[in-house]
């Protein structure tokens, strides 16, 4: 009862606080993420009182089955953005752009860090410094697509937005596999090829290996069925098979096969779309379906984060470093790359504004990088900090950048007065 009490509190605090984030112009991600930080055990948590709040980290790492579910519907949704038709128009442009952004990010991070450990080596060790480069090459598919979402963007800038970001992922595990390998050979002298390496690939490989099979048999059960309820609960029967299989994990004479539940969710809504005749229709009943789940996501999201890391000097210190190398490689990074593949002025100076927000992909990483001897908790200490700041900061830019492209529309008049006159009819 107190967990079922827990998520219902959560969910009411961040629909309400979305209320007072509108009136001051913020995106609603913003307002879950605040509300997950009120309910969490830093605040309202902390009086240990029973389904008021969450009372420690445990209780909400306990609902992470909610958060991958619902991560695995965002990336079903961005697979939507995959269609063949896009993808002839900017499928070259938004491959370069995501893998030069990305590797910029890990570059500008690499230096600024080798820098501050050369400094002050006691402060941030080498390994740490190389491993949280490969970390900030990763950028959050939710928070953007929620706001995209939410502002009903379009237009050239949001048009190769949502392919960057969903290619993202990918290039930042195989440069956080390298990275990482890396690091290890400095301490402990062995290079693991296999793990620097084939791992990484493997896993890519098998993910969209895995979403492709589930999209096609998802597009062949779609057929059995005519009326739309049933159609919806079987879109959400293989999205969540989809979770439930990229969650395995298996160990073959040394060599560690994983799947990403980011990349197969996304496989399955790429071929599902370009497969499916009606996937627009069932892709918008899925969005209304799903939106109570993507606040609750983002409300635990802010529940998560531990706000006890601000008060470590060393991690504010070394995390400020962090978020300003990272922001320039993003940045700049994004804009040459746009500027050799042709893209609009527009696009060229808002796009590295929206690839900002980092959360989920990147305390992933951290769990890997704590096996790390004598900086492990030190990494995921600095990312939770970058974390803390991208979460409530980045939405917000993401807004703006789209926003200064003019691809934010305000509502007209005539449906501003439409809605309000159905909240509040006339009387007779």
């Amino acid at each position: 009862m107190a967990t079922l009490l827990s998520l219902s509190i959560a969910l009411l605090a961040g629909l309400l606080l979305s209320r007072l984030t509108k009136k001051i112009g913020l995106p609603d991600v913003t307002a879950y993420l605040v509300a997950g930080i009120l309910v969490g055990p830093f605040c309202l948590g902390a009086l240990g009182r029973a389904g008021v709040g969450f009372s420690s980290l445990k209780e909400v790492q306990d609902l992470s089955l909610v958060s991958n579910v619902a991560l695995g519907f965002i990336a079903f949704a961005m697979g939507n953005e995959f269609r063949l038709k896009q993808l002839r128009a900017i499928g070259r442009q938004a491959t370069v752009v995501a893998i030069f952004q990305a590797v910029a990010a890990t570059v500008c991070v690499d230096l600024a860090l080798i820098a501050f450990h050369f400094l002050a080596p006691g402060t941030l060790p080498l390994e740490a410094a190389i491993t949280l480069g490969a970390i900030a090459a990763a950028t959050a598919p939710a928070a953007t697509l929620m706001v995209v979402r939410q502002y009903k963007a379009e237009g050239p800038l949001t048009r190769i937005l949502l392919p960057v970001v969903a290619l993202d992922d990918a290039v930042g595990l195989i440069l956080f596999a390298v990275s990482y390998g890396i690091a290890e050979s400095l301490t402990s002298g062995e290079i693991n090829l296999t793990g620097m390496l084939w791992e990484p690939l493997a896993e890519i490989a098998l993910s969209l290996l895995l979403g492709a099979a589930a999209g096609f048999l998802f597009s062949l059960a779609e057929q059995f069925f005519h009326s739309n309820s049933k159609r919806l609960a079987i879109s959400i029967t293989f999205v969540f098979l989809t979770v439930a299989l990229s969650m395995l994990r298996l160990d073959l004479g040394g060599f560690q096969i994983s799947f990403s539940p980011l990349l197969a969710c996304m496989m399955l809504g790429t071929v599902f779309c370009n497969v499916c005749d009606f996937s627009e229709e069932l892709m918008e009943r899925c969005d209304k379906w799903t939106a109570p789940l993507f606040v609750l996501f983002f409300v635990i999201s802010g529940a998560e984060l531990e706000l006890d890391v601000i008060a470590q000097l060393s991690v504010v210190a070394v995390g400020i470093v962090y978020l300003a190398a990272r922001s320039l490689g993003k940045y700049f990074g994004a804009r040459v790359s746009c500027s050799f593949t042709g893209c609009s002025e527009t696009v060229k100076k808002y796009l590295g504004v929206t690839l900002l927000p980092q959360a989920g992909v990147a305390l992933g990483m951290t769990i890997t990088a704590q096996n790390l001897p004598g900086c492990g908790s030190l990494i995921r200490n600095i990312v939770l900090f970058s974390v803390l700041v991208y979460e409530i900061v980045g939405p917000a830019l993401t807004k703006l950048a789209l926003k200064k492209a003019g691809e934010i529309s305000p509502k007209p008049a005539s449906v501003r007065n439409k809605v309000k006159t159905e909240i509040r009819p006339n009387k007779a």
